[in-house]
């Protein structure tokens, strides 16, 4: 199982990501980073098994994925 990292203040909460992730991990914040926008977050209790397209489509690089 692979460990995901997700750079709250680098992310601007576009969600390019969300739809590629195919275990539907990641979801909105409800929490605001110090730019005023919700960013990504890893849902509780999900699964990332590493395949890294989020960090492939993030345009701001806020998505760290480590096996």
């Amino acid at each position: 199982m692979a460990v995901i990292k997700i750079k709250e203040n680098y992310c601007k909460g576009c969600l390019l990501c969300v739809p590629v992730c195919h275990n539907k991990s990641l979801v909105v914040s409800e929490t605001i980073n110090e730019y005023g926008l919700h960013p990504i977050k890893f849902r509780e209790a999900a699964e990332c098994d590493g395949c890294k397209k989020c960090a492939i489509m993030c345009p701001d690089v806020a998505i760290e994925i480590y096996n």
